[in-house]
């Protein structure tokens, strides 16, 4: 399994032995921020996964992804263009690519990602977008869900095509998620998928927010400053379905 973070740009080492302890070979890379790593999220090349890929598919039978909100964006893309991915979990993840995020961005005329050299059609921010409340953290939610709306003729072309994806696809979303609407997002994610007559598990949890907690991880604390939404034991509960369900899917022994 390949486990990649979200935009915190933190490596995600105790997902990655959770799953060991479980028998899995699991690499989590510092995929930016990092020494000799783009700072940010910006026409990053989805193919600069593939070495990773490469070095997990010698180690087992199978091969899968799991991330978490931009990493969930990374892993649904690269399953729609490697048919070896057995498996892709994606936790809160999004229906379409976005704007790039992070340091040493133009957030509002850059994709995040390329493939292929070319940078791959995204959904600008509405940078006309103001919080309905003076509280901090922000919570993004409403910027997400207005930006679809401003620019709903970007959406088709931004659409990450999951009915490409030959593996299993397990989602989790929580519909308390401050940072965007995941669970929406992810209907949308079962729509397009059921469209193409293809099966897709989607566990979700009306009091979590945009970090799961699988079974035997520590709630996460810090990363980016920005609302969250959810609660420890909300978002513990999410965790435990989604943990059911991949660990049906790779027949881990819980």
């Amino acid at each position: 399994m390949l486990v990649l973070s979200g935009s915190s740009g933190r490596i995600a080492t105790e997902r990655a032995e959770l799953l060991a302890a479980h028998g899995v070979a699991a690499c989590a890379p510092r995929w930016f921020g990092g020494p000799g790593r783009p700072p940010g999220i910006c026409e990053l090349p989805i193919e600069s996964f593939t070495p990773f890929l490469d070095r997990l598919a010698d180690l087992g039978p199978r091969l899968g992804v799991i991330g978490l909100s931009k990493g969930a964006e990374a892993a649904l893309l690269l399953a729609a263009r490697d048919p070896r991915i057995d498996v892709v979990v994606a936790l809160a993840p999004t229906h379409v690519v976005w704007a790039s995020v992070g340091a040493g961005t133009a957030a509002q005329d850059r994709s995040s990602w390329t493939a292929d050299g070319t940078p791959l059609p995204f959904v600008p921010y509405d940078n006309d977008w103001s919080p309905e409340s003076n509280e901090r953290p922000v919570a993004y939610r409403g910027m997400y869900a207005r930006s679809l709306r401003t620019f709903a003729d970007r959406v088709p072309a931004a659409t990450i095509p999951v009915e490409r994806i030959r593996g299993e696809v397990l989602l989790a979303a929580g519909e308390h998620d401050q940072v965007w609407p995941a669970a929406a997002f992810a209907e949308h994610i079962v729509r397009r998928r059921i469209e193409h007559g293809l099966p897709t598990t989607f566990v979700s949890h009306p009091h979590a927010g945009h970090r799961p907690t699988l079974p035997g991880e520590a709630m996460v604390i810090g990363g980016q400053p920005l609302a969250r939404g959810g609660t420890p034991v909300a978002d513990a509960e999410l965790g435990a379905l989604i943990w059911a369900e991949l660990a049906a899917v790779l027949d881990l022994d819980t």
